[in-house]
């Protein structure tokens, strides 16, 4: 019996979240004759976890947006439930604590856009009304992205129907949060999530922003399970649905013919043939190094990645402590601290290795699932989300001093932003590094989070170029480096996108031999 069919009608490189959500909204529209392949030993690519000595640790996830409660989910866990795959979601307790020493700051804020403005006017008094509206205006840009991306409509229906969309389209975040003249304490209260996409706000278009902040205001979630359990389930379900899911099976070409797919090859040398592939690879190494002959590769798609700027990679120190969070001083799930809150300042701190990180984000799991360690334990890791170009010219005997220095910077910083007490309590500890996550998963460069959303470059500028940029006909992507950027929640949406390119291609081709 041979190992695959000679022929699929979609082959998916990559089982990660995006490559199951491609496969499970393929089913539900009636796909069935679908291979996922994936390279690793397990599901999920970046959504996974890992054993130390008993103790089992969140390798990547920090909360997951879009989920919302039983009974009134937003679109990711909405499509978790139609899909028929049961996660254990566990809300977090809160969006973050900003710690500003230099600004004197240290302030909880909680979801709810009300509450929020009123624990910013807490602390900035004065401000509620201002923030609110603010908050409002992200809100209605977040409804207006949801329904643009899956709705096609004319320059004067957007005008009509999203007249705040279109008026803040062109601006960026630091333009936008000018406009109402809020201090500069509060501005730094609304700013911490700009590392999850890791654009200064200077230049970061007010859509994302917006976006952003108004997904995470309405509440976040993690799974009981870990990450992992969003991939297991997953893979489990895309099975149950008649899918062939293979782990270590490694692809190393996409073959092409008179511009459009016709199958894949993998490491150890089968063939498959099929009528569209789903990547996962990012466009940089599939239109380099994987397209088979790649004189097939448009000049377009090269010029279209030379073009992009790859997004920000974690440095995260990942640990185990002996003591409650109580007792370490540890006080919330969510916190981000800092030196500054200029996103200027910081982003010339991150592109270099010689001086310690001046903003940091850290997350104590045990708030938010408080058997994610045995009694008298805690989770916690500390997170700087930087450029992967810092990281290009370090050597192999460097490698390993570099990390444990960078582990102490980042412990020291966070005791001394938040008089926690760690130290002396560590009972497991790992370091990961853009060049962790490139061996491990093998993303280009070692970036998890696509490409950077910049001014020319986000997601409604991808939306509109999205024609433009489908080079080879039958290819699709799914994965951080997608229409909706970084995040596993956009991967999930980024998933969901290139099965809608697969149908819809389908549909139109059986319409027309009719």
């Amino acid at each position: 019996m041979k190992f695959y069919k000679d022929h699929y009608e979609v082959v998916i490189i990559g089982g990660g979240l995006a490559g199951m959500a491609a496969a499970l909204q393929l089913q539900a529209k009636g796909i069935k004759d679908i291979l996922i392949l994936e390279k690793h030993n397990m599901p999920g690519g970046l959504a996974t976890d890992f054993v130390r000595n008993g103790f089992e640790i969140e390798a990547t996830l920090h909360e997951m947006m879009s989920i919302g409660p039983k009974g009134n989910r937003l679109k990711v866990g909405k499509f978790f439930d139609d899909m028929g795959v049961d996660i254990d979601w566990l809300h977090v307790p809160e969006c973050y604590r900003a710690v500003l020493p230099n600004s004197g700051l240290d302030v909880t804020l909680h979801e709810g856009y009300e509450t929020m403005a009123k624990e910013i006017d807490a602390a900035v008094p004065g401000t509620y009304e201002k923030v609110h509206e603010l908050m409002l205006l992200c809100r209605r840009v977040y409804d207006s992205m949801n329904i643009l991306s899956v709705t096609p409509m004319s320059k004067v229906q957007m005008l009509l129907k999203h007249p705040d969309f279109v008026k803040t389209v062109g601006y960026t975040a630091t333009e936008v949060i000018n406009t109402f003249n809020l201090p500069k304490k509060a501005v730094e209260l609304l700013t911490p999530y700009w590392i999850y996409v890791g654009t200064p706000m200077d230049r970061l278009p007010f859509t994302i922003y917006a976006f952003l902040m108004a997904d995470y205001f309405t509440g976040s979630y993690v799974c009981r399970g870990f990450s992992h359990e969003m991939s297991i389930k997953m893979q489990q379900k895309v099975e149950a649905n008649g899918a062939q899911y293979e782990l270590r099976q490694e692809v190393e070409k996409i073959l092409v013919k008179n511009g459009k797919v016709y199958g894949v090859r993998t490491r150890r040398g089968d063939e498959i043939h099929c009528d569209y592939v789903i990547a996962g690879p990012y466009p940089n190494k599939v239109y380099t190094q994987m397209i088979e002959p790649l004189s097939q590769v448009p000049q377009g798609a090269i010029r279209m990645v030379n073009g992009r700027e790859l997004s920000v990679c974690p440095v995260s120190v990942i640990m185990v402590l002996e003591g409650t969070p109580q007792e370490l001083g540890v006080k919330n799930y969510s916190t981000f601290s800092g030196d500054t809150m200029d996103t200027n300042e910081i982003w010339r701190n991150d592109q270099n290795l010689t001086e310690p990180y001046n903003y940091i984000t850290t997350i104590c799991l045990n708030y938010a699932n408080p058997k994610c360690v045995p009694e008298g334990y805690t989770q916690l890791s500390i997170t700087n989300l930087v450029p992967v170009t810092p990281f290009k010219d370090i050597t192999p005997e460097g490698y390993f001093d570099l990390k444990r220095r960078l582990a102490s910077e980042m412990i020291d910083t966070y005791c001394r932003h938040t008089g926690a007490k760690i130290k002396g309590k560590i009972v497991e500890l790992e370091v990961t590094t853009p060049v962790t996550i490139s061996h491990y998963v093998g993303a280009w460069k070692g970036s998890i989070y696509g490409y950077s959303h910049a001014m020319a470059d986000h997601a409604v500028a991808r939306l509109q170029m999205k024609a433009a940029d489908h080079f080879i006909e039958g290819l699709e992507f799914a994965g951080a480096h997608g229409m909706s950027g970084d995040g596993m929640g956009p991967q999930i949406t980024n998933g969901r996108a290139a099965a809608k390119a697969v149908w819809e291609d389908k549909e139109k081709k059986e319409a027309a031999k009719k």
